[in-house]
């Protein structure tokens, strides 16, 4: 693989892992209360 390859390799892998990651931290900071038990009752 060329160097301009691996590079997009990488780019691509931190965005989608870096989302991951973002989208966990956002959750645990703010849950989601209309599900599980409280989705029920609406």
């Amino acid at each position: 693989m060329t160097g301009i390859s691996i590079t997009m390799m990488i780019i691509a892998l931190v965005t989608v892992w870096g989302g991951i990651i973002v989208s966990m931290i956002h959750l645990q900071r703010n849950p989601d209360e209309l599900s599980g038990e409280l989705a029920d009752e609406e």
